[in-house]
């Protein structure tokens, strides 16, 4: 008998990704699809389609669909044994929403092995482009929801948020605002994570704690949607979310679909799918006390938090691997872009000058401290160079040892600032 092993699923922004572990935690098979290189009939850019407002983004469902089948059969080709797999689960980028039109839980449910998946599904989707994490159309919305809640702390209170353009609940309220039709003729609304999940189990999978505690609409301490927020957003909301559920919940077994199709077990269990972020923190292992930092274009910090404080900056999700507890993110945008231009300033662009330039400069630089926002900043809301001498007074500038450590403790400064103010404690001894 083949040994056992378990799949993971990435349905992120540009790509499509798959990895295969065996019970020793030892890949054994990795593969993906590029939406851009690989589907090319889509035409999409970086995954996605930029609208003429340049605030609208989306990405089409069917191509996520497609990923689906070319990797599955990419699979099966290399001669990848199916029935081995014992569980799969994954992650999507957060924020995204499918919009599953009336009637199609049938053909979900019925799909026929002989077709690939994205041919019995091409009709059932009342919205066939996902808005995504990366839109920012909805600031009016944001503006109603948070008027509705009395004001964006209550809210953040209530859902972890502020109102925030990319999260769910405010892109709904867009669509039934400008589509009232379309969103009527909708009878579920997934995320980009439970929509995966779905279409491995064959039915409508819920929406998991995490992820859903990025959509402005669940209350995070009692597990529920708010109704309020729901309310404050589209009618009858309820019902086409569905009830969430833990992130770790066992769903149920795969679809018959896959089992004709690639010879998976009908034993094979399908686990809730979350977000990128919830998911981040559940593959990193974090406990208690963790923090860990992703140097991206845009720094984003995870923390796992007992007892958080909801603020009008940064996130508080439900943790997912703990349901009682929670975890913290903050995302700032002056990230490695604005570590670069330094590093090509200061340091001719050699990150090896960079890291002499900051051990030649002692630990608290002296008291000079500077805060550098290239564009206008998320946390918090600030844009400019701004340097302080020893004596609290402002300079114009630096030189470059000073400046290369400047940015680098007032960026991890900022991070504890903040990552404090939302309930983080530097060690577990702190009260």
């Amino acid at each position: 008998m083949a040994a056992p092993c378990y799949l993971g699923w990435d349905f992120s922004t540009q790509q499509l990704k798959v990895i295969a572990i065996d019970e020793q935690l030892r890949v054994i098979y990795e593969d993906n699809v590029h939406f851009d290189k690989d589907l090319p009939e889509f035409k999409t850019q970086g995954g996605v389609y930029i609208h003429s407002d340049r605030l609208t983004v989306t990405s089409p469902v069917l191509m996520w669909v497609k990923a689906l089948d070319m990797i599955l059969e990419k699979m099966k080709s290399s001669g990848f044994n199916f029935s081995q797999v014992r569980a799969l689960s994954g992650a999507g980028q957060q924020h995204g929403s499918v919009y599953w039109k009336k009637g199609s839980i049938q053909i979900l449910k019925n799909a026929s092995s002989e077709l690939p998946l994205h041919q019995s599904l091409k009709a059932c989707f009342s919205v066939s482009n996902s808005p995504i994490w990366m839109d920012s159309s909805t600031a009016s919305q944001c503006s109603a929801l948070e008027k509705a809640m009395g004001g964006p702390q209550h809210l953040a209170s209530i859902t972890g948020s502020r109102a925030y353009e990319r999260f769910t609940g405010n892109q709904i309220a867009k669509i039934y605002s400008q589509n009232p039709e379309v969103y009527m003729q909708t009878e579920r609304i997934s995320l980009v994570s439970s929509f995966a999940a779905s279409l491995f189990l064959g039915a409508y999978a819920p929406i998991d704690y995490s992820d859903g505690s990025g959509m402005n609409l669940l209350q995070i301490w009692e597990k529920v949607w708010s109704t309020s927020c729901l309310d404050a957003c589209a009618p009858g909301l309820e019902e086409k979310l569905g009830c969430p559920v833990p992130s770790h919940s066992v769903l149920g077994p795969i679809s018959p679909y896959y089992s004709q199709r690639y010879g998976f077990s009908p034993d094979c269990k399908i686990v809730a799918f979350t977000g990128d972020n919830p998911a981040s923190l559940a593959g990193m292992r974090l406990q208690e006390g963790d923090i860990a930092i992703s140097l991206v274009p845009s720094d984003t910090l995870f923390l796992w938090i007992q007892e958080p404080t909801p603020a009008l900056e940064g996130h508080i999700l439900c943790n997912p691997v703990d349901s009682q507890t929670y975890m913290a993110l903050l995302c700032f945008k002056n990230g490695s872009l604005m570590r670069e231009r330094i590093r090509d300033r200061c340091a001719s662009g050699s990150w090896d000058e960079f890291s002499k330039a900051l051990s030649s400069a002692v630990a608290g630089n002296n008291g000079n401290l500077g805060f550098y926002f290239d564009v206008m900043e998320i946390t918090p809301e600030a844009v400019g160079i701004h340097r302080f001498n020893r004596d609290n007074q402002k300079v114009s500038d630096f030189p470059k040892e000073v400046e290369v450590r400047a940015l680098i403790e007032g960026q991890f400064m900022a991070k504890r600032i903040h990552a404090e103010k939302l309930g983080y404690k530097v060690s577990k001894y702190d009260k």
